[in-house]
């Protein structure tokens, strides 16, 4: 049976500016076997291409064809409910394009959606306007439901943290369309190509990799390198696939499965 990767990034490539060893090994092992893979990110302030370039630095080769991020799902989501459409954006370059890519265009008069992506561009006018648009009858979406993101500094606000603000404001709830929304996730299943029970995603959260993943029927695998420890699993009521210390303890047991074996992942 053929099988193939979703993979989120921070917390799982790289800590911050760090990468993680075995990352790269891990990677290129994909690529040599060509087994289909996608890094699916819920950061919306960069483009894929963003995205594959800083790869590069923690010496991983890949392409933009190889990004999904939480932009293109919320672009591809608001073109699917209202093709052509307009909107009011709190986000950067990312969330931008991938409007832009769906032939929307940003506008302040009367726009179908207020859109919130992650991002440093935040001003009070920015939410007064946003406030009052939402008041006025726009939809209000975010591209992730992410409260806080870590930075080498420390953590910051993210977009869920944002649009909580404008929720309180004016009474309405976002619909978040970045992990774990089935939404993003089964678009990327689609872009790899490959049924549900063929995917596997790699993931350092509960809340949205592992729960993602639960919420599709798809396999996955939690490291333990980024935000979630082996303790904090009894939290939750819902379990990954398979507990790893890190990524790189994947490499040689991804070798079974194209022996003829299925991938050993423990029930």
């Amino acid at each position: 049976m053929q099988e193939g990767y979703l993979i989120d990034m921070d917390g799982v490539i790289y800590r911050g500016s760090e990468a993680i060893p075995g990352a790269a090994e891990f990677l290129r092992y994909l690529q040599r076997q060509q087994i289909p893979h996608l890094f699916l990110t819920n950061n919306s302030a960069y483009t894929p291409l963003d995205v594959a370039v800083k790869l590069k630095k923690f010496g991983i080769e890949t392409t933009p064809e190889h990004v999904y991020t939480s932009a293109m799902a919320t672009a591809q989501f608001v073109h699917q409910q209202r093709p052509g459409g307009t909107a009011f954006v709190i986000g950067e370059g990312g969330l931008l394009t991938a409007l832009a890519e769906v032939n929307y265009a940003i506008s302040r008069e009367r726009p179908d959606f207020v859109i919130v992506g992650e991002g440093r561009t935040l001003n009070f006018e920015m939410v007064e306007t946003a406030h009052r648009l939402v008041a006025g009858g726009a939809g209000l979406i975010s591209t992730n439901a992410d409260t806080w993101c870590p930075t080498d500094s420390g953590p910051r606000p993210g977009c869920g943290a944002i649009v909580a603000l404008l929720e309180a404001a004016t009474g309405r709830r976002a619909y978040h369309v970045g992990k774990p929304n089935p939404f993003m996730m089964r678009a990327a299943r689609k872009v790899i190509g490959l049924r549900t029970d063929e995917v596997i995603m790699i993931g350092d959260t509960m809340e949205t990799d592992i729960r993602g993943a639960t919420d599709l029927g798809f396999r996955s695998i939690l490291v333990l390198t980024g935000s979630t420890t082996l303790e904090s699993l009894e939290q939750y009521p819902f379990r990954p696939t398979r507990v790893v210390n890190s990524i790189a303890e994947l490499a040689p047991e991804v070798e079974k499965p194209r022996r003829g074996a299925r991938l050993a992942l423990a029930r």
